[in-house]
């Protein structure tokens, strides 16, 4: 029995140190596709928001501009060497004395030096422009928060978009087979009609012929359900993309309640482009303010405690040493360098340049919005109409098949009953779409495609 505990604790032991040595990624404890319940568009979301290879970039990203973001980077901190030296020297030297009116000579005489010591240098002002390097990494944070929230929104809006998709194929994949089957069942009565000698051999031909081209339509529509499916799994960053899944929802559901002075106030305010092109001035304005730094005297201050060793090969003294603190304050002005005047001018076109796309976004996001809003009022009443239209579609074929079924109607007006059902249910799955698109573009614009989430 002990032994067996012992062994326990071993195998726990070492599961702990190897957990530790290969810590976990995002994509290894990332929640995987549950195996039996459908997956919720909700769902999908915080697992693509944890394995997407796009989200876990921007995110590493933004780890890398704020950990730059420090007041040493920025060299407002001093420097601290410690230096250590060795130097010897092999000279022949000849020496003249007034007094004695003769000289020395000596040969392969050797010095030797040796120093070490701790040595602080601190740059005290630099024209304003350690300062502004802070503010710059500052601006440079946010700036990286901006990019992984414009990320995160760009990846929630495609994928609910392509979840949708995918709702809309699988629909589409429905009425299709439900096509078939209507197909079916024609081709049924007309063989017994056949039989009975009511109709002649070319309405089961043609009854063949619609119901091989429903089949041929059906089969195409798989393979835009797998591609969607497939779409899927790879926004999710899953190892398997071909993996099948059944997903939470069998409708489009369009949120309706849209409210435009909504819509305006949230893009004003909440708008990641906008937000960046912020960013983007205040950065330009600060690098400008950088080179206009060097306009101004810089002072240094350096100083040191160490000790220093000279032996010597020849003369009175043989070895001196010294144990002491120095110090000193550097002021200089740079004169001229030949690049500041046009860093300065390149500077501030970059600034007009930044000013200007901070305009067009003011003016193309506003557009964007106004076309998406009428697009999506438009959608809107489309659903409507089509919905009416999709109730006498589907009271026209009713009244069709039964007329047909007693032999009052041929099997050509039958098939334009059902082709007319079924592009009434195709205009009414394509009005639908294409207005949860504009819903999920108009959220985005106005920084409110998270709203997926809930």
């Amino acid at each position: 029995m002990k032994r067996i505990l012992l062994t326990i604790g071993v195998l726990g032991v070492w599961v702990c140190a190897m957990a530790q040595g290969h810590p976990a990624t995002s994509s290894d404890s990332a929640p995987d596709f549950p195996e039996s319940e459908p997956l919720t568009l909700r769902r999908c979301l915080e697992i693509g928001l944890e394995r997407n290879y796009d989200v876990r970039i921007v995110r590493n990203d933004e780890r890398i501009s704020d950990n730059n973001a420090t007041a040493a980077n920025a060299g407002m901190l001093p420097t601290v060497d410690l230096q250590a030296g060795y130097a010897g020297t092999f000279d022949n030297s000849r020496r003249t004395t007034l007094r004695a009116g003769g000289s020395e000579s000596e040969s392969s005489v050797y010095d030797q030096s040796a120093d070490v010591g701790v040595a602080v240098n601190w740059t005290l002002f630099d024209g304003f422009r350690i300062r502004t390097e802070y503010r710059k990494l500052r601006e440079l944070q946010q700036r990286g928060a901006l990019n992984t929230r414009l990320t995160i929104e760009d990846f929630v809006a495609t994928f609910t978009a392509e979840y949708y998709n995918f709702v809309q194929q699988t629909l589409r994949l429905a009425n299709f087979r439900y096509a078939m089957d209507l197909s079916r069942e024609r081709m049924r009565i007309a063989e017994e009609w056949y039989r009975v000698g009511s109709s002649a051999r070319l309405e089961i031909l043609q009854a063949r012929v619609d119901f091989n081209a429903d089949s041929s339509q059906y089969m195409s529509q798989i393979e835009l359900v797998t591609a969607s499916r497939i779409r899927i799994n790879e926004l999710l960053a899953h190892p398997d993309l071909g993996r099948e899944f059944v997903v939470h929802d069998t409708l489009i559901v369009i949120n309706d309640r849209l409210r435009w002075d909504d819509l305006v106030g949230k893009t004003c305010e909440t708008n990641a482009e906008l937000l960046i092109a912020d960013r983007d001035n205040a950065i330009s304005e600060l690098d400008l303010k950088s080179i206009r730094s060097r306009n101004y005297p810089y002072v240094r201050l350096s100083t040191g405690y160490g000790y220093n060793y000279n032996r010597y090969g020849s003369g009175t003294n043989l070895a001196r040493g010294t144990l002491g603190l120095n110090a000193g304050v550097q002021v200089g002005f740079t004169l001229f360098d030949g690049n500041r005047r046009r860093e300065q001018r390149n500077a501030r076109i970059t600034v007009e340049n930044t000013q200007l796309t901070r305009q067009r976004l003011e003016q193309s996001i506003p557009a964007d919005l106004s076309n998406l809003w009428q697009a999506y009022r438009n959608n809107l009443e489309v659903i409507q109409l089509e919905k009416e239209n999709l109730i006498a579609a589907r009271e026209n074929y009713r009244i069709a098949m039964l007329r047909y079924q007693k032999g009052d109607l041929s099997g050509i007006e039958v098939r334009e009953a059902q082709k007319s059902l079924l592009d009434a249910e195709e205009r009414i799955l394509t009005a639908q779409y294409n207005t949860k698109l504009c819903e999920i573009s108009l959220q985005q614009i106005s920084g409110n495609v998270l709203v997926y989430l809930e």
